[in-house]
């Protein structure tokens, strides 16, 4: 196997929204907000659903390997009830290997609301669920083992027994990738994170407003800077600026695609991780991973939701 995902399985509930809902709501724009059963619920009951698809940022990029030929697998906790049994089709549908074996569960299978605004900001809404239980019972280790990646995200570190689950994987891993995930999530676990990164992973996915909190970087050339001396491939995408690539003294960048009919960026990391990823196990240069994840990103922010069709 390629790679094996590890990450928060979450079916994604999607829905349209304007600017005022979430305000009246107290959600900050572009955020993922963590809430309890209750919370989730309430917002839940005020919404038009436009989907649901089978979700998590990992398994987004598990399964945009599988689209482009990969030999890939994923391993997300969820329950025996419907959402569980959808979430297991979904990625059974996608040729994902799922690596889990669902039981009943006293919480529910973990649910994301992603509000998208009219300028196509995606605004989550969390409720984990089960998905946020995964412990290392959970990590199959000859899956772990048998695949040449392990792509972990920073999600996982949200709870306590996330994060054996997360250290289990590490400890038997071939080579690690993860993405930071999301600048909040990079806050709360910065020295944790710092540690993953300079001392434990061998790829790392960021966008800039995560890497530039993670190391307190003032400008981007912190950041380039930081990258040339952590000896790992350090990835960052940059919105409208691109995508740049660093290792050692290499540092690669890469323009977006012009005139992109913008309708929801939802996805665009989880995708531009699976074209970058899928680059690098096919032995493809740098440059060529960046504009892989380009050409992936540019694909799904041009629809509703982070799948490809």
């Amino acid at each position: 196997m390629k790679i094996l995902g590890i990450g928060n399985a979450i079916v994604d509930v999607i829905c349209k929204v304007d600017d005022q809902y979430l305000k009246n709501n107290q959600l900050t724009k572009s955020t993922m907000k963590l809430v309890d059963e209750n919370e989730f619920k309430k917002l839940l009951s005020t919404l038009n659903i436009k989907e649901t698809v089978s979700g998590g940022s990992v398994a987004n990029s598990i399964v945009g390997l599988s689209q482009l030929g990969n030999d890939v697998g994923f391993i997300g906790k969820v329950n025996a009830d419907d959402f569980g049994q959808k979430y297991e089709e979904g990625l059974t549908k996608e040729k994902v290997q799922y690596f889990y074996n669902k039981k009943k569960e006293t919480s529910p299978t973990g649910t994301c609301l992603v509000l998208i605004t009219p300028d196509a900001e995606r605004t989550m809404v969390v409720f984990l669920g089960i998905a946020g239980k995964i412990s290392e019972k959970d990590i199959d280790e000859k899956a772990v083992k048998r695949s040449e990646i392990t792509f972990l995200e920073g999600y996982l570190w949200d709870k306590g027994k996330p994060k054996s689950a997360f250290d289990k994987a590490m400890l038997v891993s071939n080579k690690k990738a993860m993405s930071l995930s999301d600048q909040f999530c990079v806050e709360r676990h910065k020295d944790n994170f710092l540690d993953l990164v300079k001392n434990k992973l061998d790829i790392i996915f960021a966008n800039e407003q995560e890497i530039r909190s993670l190391i307190d970087a003032k400008n981007f050339e912190d950041i380039i800077e930081f990258g040339k001396q952590l000896g790992k491939l350090l990835i960052v995408t940059r919105g409208e600026k691109g995508s740049v690539a660093i290792k050692n003294q290499e540092v690669v960048e890469c323009q977006i695609k012009p005139n992109l009919k913008i309708i929801d960026l939802t996805g665009a990391g989880d995708l531009f991780a699976a074209g970058f990823l899928h680059g690098f196990i096919n032995n493809i240069s740098t440059k060529g991973c960046l504009e892989k994840g380009t050409e992936m990103s540019s694909k799904v922010i041009q629809k509703i939701g982070a799948r490809l069709d």
